[in-house]
């Protein structure tokens, strides 16, 4: 029980108002009253003010009690994390429900509960608007009290996200999205990427191309800030390894008719044609360029964000020999395979890199929690950065001052149709990519929150 008394009037006055604001919380519910009884005077007098002032300092005294009332709804009750995803859109394959499934198996895994409060989980669609996946987050922090918010989105939403984070102390992890302007200009002390950025998928999958010869480059991809930041991080890695960019077509989100693009392409005469894009976006691209003969004319295709998910909807035949970097393969050894069967037991499809890597940074953020003994962001995010990242998905991982989670990558290949064994028998590993060679160098960070 907390009280918040007003005075009786002072000795010599009318017979004044002797106020009282109580809160009572029980199990987490606060009720509050105010008692006040009124004076001879017909006003209410707290040592000589008048009503006005003293109706300014009851209502000071009632928001004092609702604030300390939403902290104890928020220390004493389920602790909420939330996961927000494209549940069917252009994205929904590569995150989507299965992003939700990984989230809760984390959370089940840990054992369902940390610093004694059963752990929630929150989730939601944010319909591929920017717009949409801010007011969820906004009212995930301000009304619901949730600690933590990891995404399955596209790079303008993710920045959004990371944002109202740093405004409210309040962690984001950022697992589908890639921009790497998340860890540079735009970073955030309570921001983590976690998956992949722009960068690793592109100077990998670039350096492997261009290192078998083909060197001539034509890009279609996705007119918004990913596809933008992916052309322009494959592009300058061409460049610097001698290749050349013949030219760019933007297409907008969720297109269907990729002709007039591919023929662009086609026309070009560039050995490779790289597509920036993601998704469903990806699918079509592809198959509509194998339909135009590009393959068949001596043109290798490069997926710049391929799943596994990815080369499923293209099936072997047409995705066969494509190159692409990926930060997990559920086939890769005991570890991997372990974990894929385990979600494909709930979900009934094997695990994309976001999906593993979400559970990942649930169970990892969990941990930090727990060990810290306090959801607080900046003695989490401490700890975080002191961990050591080692499991099924994340190897020689750290955590970096500018947020980005730096972590092998592989260069993976599809199989052909004889190679497969069976329906998500999809890639050979070629090669795994160290991290610090994968990932862009701290020294080239444009994070404000990097020590120079």
């Amino acid at each position: 029980m907390i009280a918040l008394r007003l005075p009786r009037a002072s000795r010599g006055s009318a017979p004044g108002h002797d106020g009282q604001l109580a809160a009572r919380t029980t199990g987490g519910h606060v009720r509050a009253a105010c008692h006040m009884r009124p004076t001879g005077l017909g006003r209410a007098v707290i040592r000589g003010l008048p009503a006005r002032a003293a109706a300014g300092l009851a209502a000071l005294a009632a928001a004092a009690v609702l604030s300390f009332a939403s902290q104890v709804r928020a220390e004493d009750g389920p602790f909420r994390i939330g996961v927000i995803v494209d549940m069917s859109g252009v994205y929904a394959s590569n995150g989507g429900p299965g992003a939700v499934v990984a989230t809760k198996m984390a959370v089940q895994d840990f054992g369902g509960k940390v610093l004694g409060r059963p752990i929630e989980v929150l989730s939601a669609d944010y319909q591929n608007k920017a717009e949409v996946a801010s007011s969820i987050v906004r009212k995930w922090f301000d009304v619901d009290n949730a600690n933590m918010a990891i995404e399955s989105t596209d790079s303008s939403a993710a920045l959004a996200m990371q944002k109202i984070g740093q405004e409210q102390k309040r962690i984001t992890i950022s697992a589908g999205s890639a921009t790497d302007a998340l860890t540079n200009k735009a970073c955030s002390p309570y921001g983590i990427h976690y998956v992949y950025d722009t960068y690793s998928l592109a100077t990998g999958a670039a350096r492997a191309i261009v290192g078998k010869g083909r060197k001539t480059w034509y890009f279609i991809g996705a007119d918004y800030a990913f596809g933008h930041a992916l052309e322009n991080e494959t592009a300058e890695t061409v460049q610097k390894l001698g290749g050349k960019v013949l030219g760019v077509s933007w297409h907008p989100l969720s297109t269907s008719d990729f002709a007039a693009y591919l023929i662009a392409a086609q026309s070009s005469g560039a050995q490779v044609v790289g597509f920036a894009n993601a998704g469903t976006d990806t699918s079509n691209a592809v198959k509509q360029a194998v339909e135009f003969g590009l393959p068949k004319s001596g043109q290798k295709l490069a997926g710049l964000l391929m799943f596994n998910t990815d080369v499923k909807a293209l099936g072997l035949p047409v995705a066969q020999g494509m190159e692409f970097v990926t930060s997990y393969d559920w086939n890769f050894d005991p570890q991997t395979r372990d974990f894929g069967k385990r979600f494909y037991e709930q979900f009934h499809a094997m695990p994309t890199m976001i999906q593993a890597g979400i559970y990942s940074a649930v169970q990892h953020y969990l941990q930090a929690v727990q060990e810290v003994g306090t959801a607080d962001s900046d003695k989490v995010m401490a700890r975080l950065r002191a961990t050591k990242f080692d499991d099924f998905f994340a190897r020689h991982g750290h955590l970096r001052e500018d947020g980005l989670m730096v972590h092998d990558m592989f260069l993976a290949e599809a199989k052909t149709p004889q190679e497969s064994s069976g329906p998500w028998d999809l890639v050979n590993i070629l090669k795994v990519i160290p991290g610090d060679e994968a990932y862009a160098s701290l020294a080239d960070s444009q994070c404000p929150l990097v020590k120079k």
